[in-house]
């Protein structure tokens, strides 16, 4: 079995969509970060296990559905119907062998406003300061990605707002992991996002990244094999 691990705040039009999706077999974890639309309930409605974390922030919702994880391998997707779940049996496929400790899912959008124009030159940049970081060239910090469930904890990753994904990548990249992209497909959301959305979440954002990329190398963590 794997799990995967599903941010949630106010996503009850796109849940559905997304659980459809859910590979079959799969655990879909959604993590309800205080919803007021009836998300929990949806979800659970649909079978998903439901975990409530009442601390906002999107990285508090990634380590409260990491702790609930039991499954070797993990993965995370954003719940708001831009990305496509069931496309992540293909990307577990090299860590599964093997072959890689972790792998990113680089967003390619389908119609033209998936993306928008300020959002994607901001990941630009911030992929620029990751490889000047940490050697690893990457063209995007995409939420959908799949690891090993045991050296994910080791990492000791200790952002819980906009920062996670980052801090996910560059202590990965500390420990020597194997990082790898593959392209997937980015549809139009459901609903208006958190973060690119308002200038608020956009300067929230920014400011999380930059607190990660400064912070000096940690110890290197145990490499999944």
């Amino acid at each position: 079995m794997t799990d995967v691990i599903l941010p949630c705040l106010d996503e009850a039009g796109a849940l559905p969509w997304v659980l459809e999706r859910i590979p079959p077999g799969w655990r879909a974890i959604v993590v309800d970060n205080g919803s007021t639309d009836g998300s929990a309930a949806i979800a659970r409605g649909l079978g998903a296990t439901v975990v409530h974390e009442p601390r906002r922030g999107f990285g508090s919702a990634c380590a409260a559905g990491l702790a609930a994880a039991t499954a070797d391998i993990v993965c995370f997707c954003d719940c708001d119907a831009t990305l496509d779940p069931g496309l992540l049996t293909r990307l577990t496929e090299p860590v599964r062998a093997g072959r890689r400790d972790l792998v990113l899912g680089r967003r390619r959008p389908q119609t033209r406003g998936a993306w928008p124009l300020h959002a994607r030159a901001g990941n630009a940049a911030l992929s620029r300061m990751v490889r000047r970081r940490t050697g690893v060239t990457l063209r995007d910090l995409g939420p959908m990605r799949a690891a090993r469930r045991e050296p994910l904890l080791a990492l000791g990753i200790a952002d819980r707002r906009s920062g996670f994904p980052l801090e996910m990548v560059v202590k990965a990249a500390d420990a020597g992991w194997r990082i790898v992209e593959m392209d997937v497909p980015y549809l139009p959301r459901t609903g208006r996002s958190k973060v690119t959305g308002t200038w608020r979440g956009t300067w929230h954002a920014v400011r999380d990244m930059r607190a990660v990329l400064a912070a000096p190398p940690a110890s290197p963590a145990v490499v999944a094999r």
